[in-house]
């Protein structure tokens, strides 16, 4: 059985990125996207980047940006990937010497378009993210999950699936899309006082029972 991967997106500060790694996740991401609450700017995520262990993916965020911004970063802090949350193009996407994955919304105004159709613009990515759609400004980390069960069948890139995944839900979520791999923001953060997570923080253990619950599904 193909073991399922695992990203850790919105990582801020080194300890976060040490922690996700040494719990064994594959990738970790940094969101160079000014109006997220995880935003990093190039040289925190470098500074990152360079503590962290060998043969874990750096993947940069972003949301229908600049080309000047994208190349401004990939300068400062060479990410291994791209990811695209916004309504950027194919050809965009493509146009900056780095593998990409593109994010697609399952509900709201995808669902009229098809999510076939939809993800057929993007031929040469290396994979799809599927997550909820946006939510209170935000794109993507809203921890909201989707119908899992209106993901079609023939999908010729890799599946990532995101959007509202925690310890408690991410076995199952696995174990009825069989995705190549997963991606945690909210799921994985400090809890605060007022038991919502802390935008940006992460919590080790948290993160280790969130990998935890993965390995277990793959067994």
């Amino acid at each position: 059985m193909t073991r399922t991967r695992v990203k850790i997106c919105g990582i801020t500060r080194v300890a976060d990125g040490l922690a996700a790694a040494r719990a064994g996740a594959d990738a970790v991401g940094f969101v160079f996207w000014a109006g997220s609450p995880r935003a990093v700017a190039a040289g925190e995520a470098s500074m990152i980047q360079e503590a962290l262990p060998p043969f874990v993916t750096v993947v940069g965020l972003f949301v229908d940006p600049d080309p000047a911004h994208v190349r401004a970063v990939l300068a400062a802090a060479p990410v291994d990937l791209l990811q695209f949350h916004g309504h950027e193009p194919g050809e965009f996407c493509r146009a900056f010497g780095r593998p990409y994955i593109k994010a697609v919304p399952v509900g709201g105004k995808t669902a009229g378009l098809g999510l076939l159709e939809c993800a057929s613009r993007y031929p040469d990515a290396c994979g799809l993210l599927f997550d909820a759609p946006p939510s209170n400004g935000l794109p993507g980390g809203t921890g909201r999950t989707f119908d899992w069960s209106a993901l079609p069948e023939g999908l010729s890139r890799p599946v990532v699936l995101s959007g509202g995944l925690t310890a408690a839900n991410v076995g199952d979520a696995i174990r009825r899309v069989r995705p190549w791999a997963v991606d945690v923001s909210s799921g994985v953060e400090t809890i605060g006082a007022d038991g919502k997570p802390v935008r940006g923080i992460k919590d080790a253990a948290r993160i280790a029972a969130f990998i935890e619950e993965v390995r277990n599904a793959d067994g």
